[in-house]
């Protein structure tokens, strides 16, 4: 069997023409015909009224954060289990990152959690859908508006994901995507935010283009970033956009065929789903009960040598030196018996059944 990768995009005849129609405009900055389309298009699909792309999903969080006026001295309530960016978009505002610990089932933020991390500082919520599982917006929206704070989904794992039936990104003041070449849907590098607020989406159009004056021309009012996605990678966006149902459905089949595969092994647990959610799978997870860190990645390395990509479970941001330590034992006790499988759009179930086999005989 040749090499599994983790991840893969999927690229057909649609985005090349797209693409190759937007390089022929001559607009191949971030001015052109694919940036209001996608941002429309992609505002539609969440079912928002408005959205705004960025260069990344990183300075998607930033610009968010930055709009909200969330500056040193506010206290911002993250889950500790998620990719750095989460952490590190609230650290370049000024404000202090509080984690707290996640659910087992669901793996993103447990909402009593929350509640005990809140104090008179506090002034926003990230909630992490992470690996395409939404948290308890409901929950979580609860608390917020009982103590008047923003809530930013961090939904760059999660396109598509419902909780009782309502897209992911519109369930918050606003939410955040990622289009980084390994998501659901991809622009190579890039982000959305969505939002429903209109003087939020004001301002955080007015800060993407470095505080410019609508007026004056090169007239700048306060500092401002260059978070700008390009005409290019909009093109992208829309051609994957249109395709999401398609890769979205793929990505539940290719589910199916590991529960399948590994329905009878014990000690092992996949993606689960809570009863209010829609999980989208960007990843397939596999936990291995019982298992140290040293443990898990040993197997990662017998994977390898079976030429199967795999990826850990992201590491605690509680663990890092640039962090507070932090009470979260679910996080700690999760983060090291868990990794990730190949779930790429084209993989084949000739080889999800293989890497089962192989998954089986590791065991």
């Amino acid at each position: 069997m040749s090499f599994i990768p983790i991840s893969k995009p999927s690229i057909t005849k649609k985005e090349i023409a797209y693409v190759t129609d937007a390089v022929r405009s001559g607009w191949v900055s971030s001015l052109g015909k694919y940036i209001d389309m996608f941002e429309e298009k992609f505002a539609a699909y969440c079912g928002t009224k408005y959205a705004v792309a960025t260069s990344n999903g990183t300075t998607a969080l930033h610009l968010v954060l930055a709009a909200l006026g969330i500056t040193a001295g506010d206290e911002v309530i993250i889950s500790d289990l998620t990719f750095v960016a989460t952490g590190n978009a609230v650290k370049y505002t000024g404000a202090k990152v509080v984690t707290v610990d996640i659910e087992e089932e669901t793996l993103c933020i447990k909402p009593e959690a929350i509640k005990k991390a809140i104090t008179s500082k506090t002034k926003a919520i990230i909630p992490v859908h992470l690996y395409g599982h939404p948290a308890n917006m409901e929950e979580i929206n609860k608390i917020a508006k009982k103590h008047n704070l923003f809530v930013i989904e961090d939904a760059a794992e999660a396109h598509g994901a419902e909780v009782n039936g309502k897209k992911v990104g519109s369930l918050g003041h606003a939410g955040v995507f990622s289009f980084y070449g390994n998501k659901i849907i991809t622009t190579g590098e890039g982000g959305m935010i969505t939002t429903n607020d209109e003087e939020l989406y004001k301002k955080m159009r007015y800060l993407r283009d470095h505080a410019m004056s609508k007026e004056k021309r090169y007239w700048h009012t306060e500092v401002g970033f260059n978070y700008r996605m390009t005409n290019l990678q909009a093109a992208l966006g829309v051609a994957q956009l249109e395709r999401i149902d398609e890769l979205l459905a793929k990505k539940e089949e290719i589910f199916k065929w590991y529960q399948e595969g590994l329905k009878d092994v014990k000690g092992i647990r996949l993606n689960r789903q809570a009863s209010w959610a829609k999980n989208v799978y960007w990843m397939v997870c596999l936990e291995l009960d019982d298992y140290t860190e040293f443990q898990r990645d040993e197997f990662i390395q017998r994977l390898k040598s079976n030429n199967i990509d795999s990826r850990p479970y992201f590491y605690p941001l509680s663990d890092m030196p640039m962090y507070d330590d932090a009470d979260t034992p679910i996080a700690h006790k999760v983060y090291k018996r868990g990794l990730n499988l190949p779930s790429y759009f084209d993989i084949t179930k000739e080889e999800v059944d293989y890497i089962c086999e192989k998954v089986k005989e590791i065991l």
